[in-house]
């Protein structure tokens, strides 16, 4: 006999090898007859005989008898076949499944023997579809129509089953028709066509037992065998598929409204996913197959897959088989769903989120049970990265316009860090890392101006809540297989949940320098200088700060990631984050002071913008930099004005037209009405590619966009070139020198900072500028009380009545004197936690605070009058520092 393991892919017909045909056919025969047998005790096991008055202990009919899922029916068949068990007949009124079923197979165990069946005989197997091994659009409506007639389904929902339950079966479905080429013409012209039809069937029954002969756990392997999967891959763009999309999505349309139809469906992606993980995980299926992508493609399109049904079992499990996805294939799938439309990536944005929410609300996380420990909310989030990617990719990117790299690099520190103390290397040197995703795409989240779907969109509340962010910093600077960090995937994050990240990961880098300065004193005889001391005067802060801050980024660059300590000379203040609060703003009023000719200032905008003819060197605006870098580093919120271009170029993106909107809205209104401009340009207009600009003195300057600018007119085919190049000098070639020392300062600090990772350009500015929404009853909501006062006292209720009757120049005053600052942190002022602590009885004494720790002292007035009163010289006079 044969060993079947043993055939070669090809048989090649002739009186050679007769015996050997005729022996493959007996074989062919035996294992038919024993594959019918198993399988009509899995569907006695399963499904019964139909009557009901069975008495066999082994069939579904019977009283009494213990339901078993299917996993546990096939292997209960197995051995029923191999102890030759009782075999019930079906029942007279039996219908559907078992009659058709026995029909079918009777014809089946003769299928290598005789093939020629009349019509009844083939329209039998039909009702059955045991041949269907993989589906297409025509075989499912096919099958449908056939279920229609009789009103029965149960056919099409085995199908459904069986396919969508296999991934060799699912990857094959469905494919895209691809017409002939003229070699594939001639060769198929070429065969013979005279074959015998007892070889053709032989080698039907070859072909089937080989394929019987592998155990069903074999699909990976079986999976990319063939050439001729791999020959499809190569001939598809790195953004298609071999599947089409369009015929599953109908599919679904025509069956998901059926509910019994919908559970089929539900129930085999159950059986499907766990072998899928183990395709992935173990077997690299993919890179035998990329065809293997098709089945994430297509269990994707079922648009019922964030219903409650799959949020308990089928979509977790489905999630954490897509999350072994290998790179190329995330980057293949991102690039496919970046052709969808923004329904469809919605639609796929909040199947994950659905399923990230129940297992968040679901479960009580907390710092003993943390949610990164749960696999499914993880898988969910690594599947919505895909999405999100993709949602970059589909929107309007701008790829072009980068700035240029520093060509100076940002000075090392002389001194080795605490890692090379150690015997160490330094991490991350070159600064933040970078997701691999968006390596492999080439593509930036700042490349894209306006996504498919807006990027809150894929933020989740509930998760920011539950979740432990000093934990979630550890896993992510450790970067260990066996713990995900969602950091890693900032976009599911708020700007106050990655404000508290970066304020985890600044303070360590504080804490590490000072214990290398602590090492350096010991070891070296170096004095002890922890802090970044900065020692000014009020009358000349910005000569005593920018002098001291000069010097240190010349000496030795890393101390400007120490702790800030300021104190001002004669006041007492000690500074615990208040006093550096101050600093910070009497600096930033006086830089931006007109008067100094550093930044102009357009009236309309409110904006601030760098003066392309200021007087002041390069090191001026490092120094700039410098600052706005502290204040991110101190946790400080400045109040500086600047249009979105700012945060958007030290992000590393170039100005363009459209960024002309915010940074000059009337010359962007006149740009664009060029543009729309339906008569002659050049006759009307009469503009040439030479334009001027005013400097401080209001002397005109003139510019050529172009060489002999002056000559070259403005006409209907030119001037889109003419507004981009306008809007190129306006945003950087005018003002190239002054943004790139103001970048350069800005990156001593933050360059080895996730800050780039973490933050888009609008949290950028919400980071350094903080919330311009001030909404005092949150503050109230979020207070807490001291000293004996509670939220029910009088002078409390008081206090709360007056402030909200303040105008919005005497909030703000009030929130500079409580705070240090007039602006409300990320998250708003709910996020603020301020103290009201009582300070005495009743007394002409003013309130006081303590900045550093946002600490209001208010004594117990005996009037709301005398209150008023009191508060309001207070925060209006309030400036300096003392000891109380």
């Amino acid at each position: 006999m044969i060993n079947l393991t043993d055939i070669p892919n090809k048989v090649v017909f002739s009186s050679k090898n007769a015996y050997n045909l005729l022996s493959l056919t007996s074989e062919c025969r035996k294992r038919a007859a024993a594959k019918h047998l198993i399988e009509r005790y899995y569907h006695q096991l399963t499904e019964g005989c139909g009557n009901e008055s069975c008495s066999n202990s082994w069939c579904a009919s019977s009283v009494g008898f213990n339901r078993m899922d299917n996993n546990a029916a096939a292997v209960k068949a197995l051995e029923l076949y191999k102890v030759n068990a009782k075999l019930c007949d079906p029942h007279p009124s039996k219908k559907g499944t078992a009659s058709a079923y026995l029909e079918s197979s009777a014809h089946s165990n003769s299928a290598c023997s005789n093939r020629k069946m009349n019509h009844k005989d083939v329209h039998s197997v039909r009702d059955n579809f045991k041949d269907v091994n993989y589906l297409t659009e025509e075989k499912i409506y096919e099958i449908l129509d056939i279920c229609g007639e009789k009103e029965d389904y149960s056919p099409l929902i085995r199908v459904i089953g069986r396919v969508f339950s296999s991934a060799e079966g699912l990857v094959q479905s469905f494919r895209r028709s691809k017409p002939h080429t003229k070699e594939e013409l001639k060769s198929l012209q070429g065969k013979d066509e005279d074959k015998d039809e007892d070889e053709k069937e032989a080698a039907a029954c070859s072909a089937t037992a080989m394929e019987e002969d592998s155990p069903a756990s074999s699909s990976s392997s079986r999976l990319g065998e063939g050439s001729s999967g791999e020959n499809d891959v190569q001939k598809l763009a790195p953004d298609e598929v071999s599947v089409d999309i369009e015929a599953v999505r109908r599919v679904y349309e025509r069956l998901l409204s059926n509910e019994k139809i919908e559970a089929a469906f539900l129930n085999a992606l159950v059986y499907l996913s766990p072998n899928v993980e183990c395709d992935l995980t173990y077997h690299n299926v993919y890179s035998r197959d990329p065809n293997y992508l098709n089945l994430f493609v297509i269990v994707m399109e079922n648009s019922n897959l964030h219903s409650p049904e799959y949020l308990e079992i089928a979509l977790p499990q489905f999630c954490k088989a897509m999350s072994k996805l290998p790179l190329a294939a995330q980057a293949k799938l991102a690039r496919l769903w970046s052709h969808y439309s923004a329904e469809q990536i919605r639609r796929m944005v909040e199947t994950f989120q659905q399923l990230i929410t129940y297992k968040v609300i679901s479960n009580e996380f907390n710092s003993r049970n943390l949610v990164n420990d749960d696999d499914a909310v993880v898988a969910a989030t690594k599947c919505l990265k895909i999405v999100y990617y993709a949602n970059v990719l589909g929107g309007d990117l701008d790829m072009e316009h980068n700035e240029e790299e520093d060509e100076e690099p940002i000075p090392e520190s002389s001194e080795l860090t605490l890692q090379e103390l150690l015997g160490e290397e330094r991490r991350n040197k070159k600064g933040p890392r970078v997701d691999p995703l968006e390596t492999e795409l080439g593509i930036r989240t700042n490349d894209c101006r306006r996504p498919l779907v807006p990027f809150e969109e894929f933020v989740n509340e509930p998760l920011n809540e539950v979740l432990e962010m000093d934990k979630d910093y550890t896993f992510f600077k450790v970067e260990t297989e066996n713990k995900f960090s969602f950091m890693t995937c900032p976009f599911i994050l708020n700007a106050v949940t990655k404000n508290l990240g970066l304020y985890y990961d600044n303070r360590i880098r504080m804490y590490s320098e000072r214990r290398i300065t602590v090492l350096y004193s010991l070891v070296q005889g170096q004095q002890l200088n922890p802090y970044l001391r900065l020692k000014v005067r009020r009358d000349h802060i910005i000569d005593d700060a920018l002098v001291r801050l000069e010097m240190i980024a010349m000496e030795n660059p890393a101390d400007l990631k120490k702790q800030l300590y300021v104190e001002f000379e004669g006041e007492q203040g000690v500074d615990e984050g208040g006093v550096s609060k101050e600093f910070f703003q009497l600096v930033v009023e006086e830089i931006f002071n007109p008067d100094i000719g550093m930044f102009t200032y357009d009236e309309r905008t409110k904006m601030f913008w760098f003066n392309p003819s200021s007087f002041e060197n390069e090191g001026q605006y490092t120094l700039i930099g410098i600052v706005l870098g502290l204040a991110i580093y101190n946790n400080c919120i400045l109040d500086v004005h600047f249009p979105m271009v700012v945060y958007r170029k030290l992000m590393g993106k170039k100005g363009t037209f459209r960024d002309l909107a915010d940074a000059n809205p009337v010359l962007y209104q006149s740009l664009k009405e060029l543009l729309e401009y339906e008569g002659s340009v050049e006759e009307d207009m009469m503009i040439t590619f030479q334009i001027s600009q005013t400097d401080l003195f209001g002397n005109p300057l003139m510019y050529d966009l172009r060489e002999n600018g002056d000559k070259i007119p403005v006409t209907n085919e030119n001037r889109k070139e003419f507004v981009a190049q306008y809007a190129e000098y306006m945003l950087n070639k005018s003002v190239e020198k002054q943004f790139k020392a103001f970048r350069r300062g800005f990156h001593m600090v933050t360059n080895e900072s996730p800050l780039k990772y973490l933050f888009r350009p609008e949290e950028i500015e919400l980071l350094i500028c903080g919330s311009r929404n001030l909404d005092f009853l949150a503050l109230e909501e979020t207070t807490e009380y001291d000293g004996g006062y509670n939220r029910d006292s009088r002078i409390i209720k008081e206090f709360w009545e007056t402030l909200h009757s303040f105008g919005e120049e005497q909030k703000r005053l009030f929130l500079q004197f409580t705070t240090g600052t007039d602006r409300a942190p990320v998250g708003g002022l709910g996020k603020l936690k301020m103290i009201i602590a009582k300070n005495g009885p009743d007394t002409d004494r003013l309130p006081t605070s303590h900045t550093c720790f946002n600490v209001l002292l208010l004594p117990e007035y005996s009037s709301k009058e005398k209150l008023r009163e009191r508060l309001l010289k207070a925060i209006t006079y309030a400036k300096g520092f003392g000891m109380l």
